[in-house]
């Protein structure tokens, strides 16, 4: 069958996107579904078993491996709402129905089926030849699923460790393994050995001779050697990486994992000249490791679909990764939390985010997992925070734990967001006696730190009117610096208008090209990263620095050399995209200049033990 559009819905925080699949599914749509929050998700099927009239038989603690069972539960809840709203909408088409056309509608102009479609109504009106057409070239937008590999906190009974098999992690790949499901798992956060070799006990994850993959693993990367290395590793044990999902190490949403300096374009470029190579020695790997196991052996090579994402906002942008990266898909994720039939967004968190500019947008240190993470400022969550900070009681309760990974004071791990955790880390900041403004440096760096495992679910609930007595009303949120360029709530129609090029969102004339948006977010890294040494600098660190500023520099290099080579292509933007380049390239200059000044400030000293300490004059 032919697929339906050309950009997929990546997984938003751990609610926003919880329940998407339900509400697009039917229109061809692809998107993603978030499974660090069992809880969460246990009061959503309880809430959607009652709206469409479904026994309910809670899931609670008490039950063994209740986490994998309470998501194994929820996507088989999904997945069968979401079969009958498909079948719904094609029924639609006998009856005369509105939303058969609005499917249609949504389509780009461009699309097969839509042509077809149109075609088929013109000549002539055989409601039956049109059901057979429908049922034969329409599908479902997949349900897929997302889980950040290293947030695999242990669990206990009774006080006694559990097996790694219910680790976090585990249990929600578990709880996929175990659906009805036959879609993809998205891994990101990057690569977990432990969790990886767990997808081999699972029989829904190997090819049939056919190369049918009931469920296919999509690997979120930010760059080709990291596909390369993780996509051998799983191709060993028989498992095959369906899709590697490019995403902007900067100019993204949620987490960001920021590269040494390597830009999309060049990145995306990397992939499309050895994607064939790519995909042929995986395959042979994969060959080998079927054959070993007695498995069956495919009998053609399998394909690998190369998508992307992180900071698209315009429909050139959108087709211009589609023809001359040659992706698969496109990913757009921020402006869809503007988007009330697509995502869960709380009305005040929306009214925020509509009034987001630039500075209010940033990349923030608050999460406990020790990654950057893109922010909202004055979010409700903050505010809460703050609040707590004010009144003398720093740190959340931590009412779920998720994110409990810290043993620096305990042997039963922590959240560093946790009121125990920081308790505790204040108390030995006090003991060092330090000044002033070296205190209250360290002491806001301790409670910066937030509690999204629960804040970034907390808005699913206020949206369905839910109980949040254990939550609390804060939500965090966090969208990509995007955001600063959408500006209205738009409906699903205007959003696939907008990708597609039939109406435009932005209202706003001065927002740059995503490319050159990430380039200016890597400048200010680098820049950050030189002020946190700006009194001394490691010989390590000063190679590190180099490293990056030399990407950084191929990367303008390739950039000028694109855009100066296209044709036909940005024609309205060209001239401000290279005079942005021009400004970066000078930047990169000053920054080269300001890290050698620091560089000649640091003295080498010799010791006895032949290592090498830095003191500065």
């Amino acid at each position: 069958m032919t697929k339906a559009h050309s950009f997929h819905i990546p997984v938003m925080g751990i609610g926003f996107t919880i329940d998407t699949p339900l509400k697009v599914s039917q229109y061809g749509i692809d998107s993603v579904i978030s499974l660090v929050d069992d809880m969460l998700l246990e009061k959503l099927r309880k809430m959607y078993c009652e709206k469409f009239e479904i026994p309910y038989q809670e899931i609670t603690e008490k039950i063994d491996d209740f986490r994998a069972k309470r998501i194994t539960s929820y996507l088989n809840l999904i997945n069968d709402q979401a079969e009958k709203k498909f079948e719904e909408l094609k029924n639609s088409a006998i009856g005369k129905g509105n939303e058969i056309k609005e499917f249609f509608n949504m389509l780009p102009d461009t699309s097969t089926l839509k042509q077809e479609f149109k075609s088929l109504t013109e000549k002539y009106f055989n409601l039956g030849e049109i059901k057979t057409w429908l049922n034969s070239n329409l599908s479902r937008g997949s349900i897929d699923v997302n889980i950040m590999t290293k947030v695999d906190k242990d669990n206990y009974a009774k006080g006694e460790k559990l097996p790694i098999e219910y680790n976090d992690a585990h249990a929600a790949l578990r709880g996929f393994a175990n659906s009805d499901l036959s879609s993809s798992i998205v891994l990101s956060a990057g690569m977990n050995p432990r969790l990886y070799s767990y997808l081999e006990k699972f029989e829904d994850f190997y090819p049939d001779t056919n190369g049918t993959i009931k469920k296919k693993i999509v690997l979120k990367v930010s760059d080709y050697r990291s596909a390369l290395i993780q996509g051998k590793f799983l191709a060993k044990k028989g498992i095959w990486v369906s899709e590697f999902r490019i995403e902007s190490g900067l100019n993204c949403g949620g987490h960001a994992f920021a590269t040494d300096g390597f830009l999309m374009g060049p990145i995306l470029a990397e992939f499309k000249e050895h994607r064939k190579e790519l995909t042929q020695n995986n395959f042979d790997i994969l060959v080998q490791a079927l054959a070993s196991k007695n498995r069956p052996i495919p009998a053609a090579v399998l394909p690998i679909k190369i998508t992307a994402q992180g900071g698209v906002g315009t429909a050139e942008e959108h087709q211009f990764l589609l023809d001359h990266y040659e992706v698969d898909s496109v990913g757009w994720g921020t402006p869809f939390l503007l988007v009330p039939e697509v995502t869960s967004v709380d009305e005040a968190t929306i009214s925020k985010l509509i009034e987001a500019q630039e500075c209010d947008l940033y990349l923030s240190n608050i999460s406990p997992l020790g990654v950057p993470f893109n922010s909202l400022r004055g979010n409700t969550k903050d505010i809460e925070r703050l609040t707590l900070v004010e009144n003398g009681k720093p740190g959340s309760i931590c009412p779920k734990k998720y994110v409990a990974l810290n043993n620096e004071y305990t042997e039963k791990s922590i959240c560093t967001a946790s009121r125990q955790y920081q308790r505790a880390k204040i108390k030995d900041l006090d003991k060092e006696a330090l000044p002033p403004d070296q205190h209250r440096e360290k002491f806001n760096s301790i409670v910066e730190k937030s509690c999204i495992c629960v804040g970034l679910g907390t808005s699913a609930l206020l949206v369905n009117h839910l109980d949040t007595k254990v939550e609390g009303v804060g939500v965090s949120v966090c969208p990509g610096p995007n955001m600063a360029y959408f500006s209205k709530i738009m409906s699903l129609k205007e959003m696939t208008d907008h990708i597609y090029g039939r109406a435009n969102v932005i209202s706003r004339t001065d927002r740059p090209n995503m490319f050159m948006k990430e380039l200016d977010l890597y400048l200010d890294y680098l820049k950050n990263k030189l002020e946190e040494t700006k009194v001394s600098m490691t010989k390590k660190q000063e190679q590190y620095f180099a490293a990056f500023e030399q990407n950084l520099q191929d990367g303008i290099n390739y950039y000028n050399q694109l855009f100066a080579d296209l044709k036909y292509k940005f024609e309205g933007t060209k001239s401000n995209i290279l005079h942005d380049l021009d400004l970066h390239n000078k930047a990169l200059h000053l920054l080269k200049i300001k890290r050698e000044v620091i560089k000649q400030y640091i003295i080498p000293i010799n010791t006895g033990m032949e290592r090498q300490k830095c003191m500065v004059l």
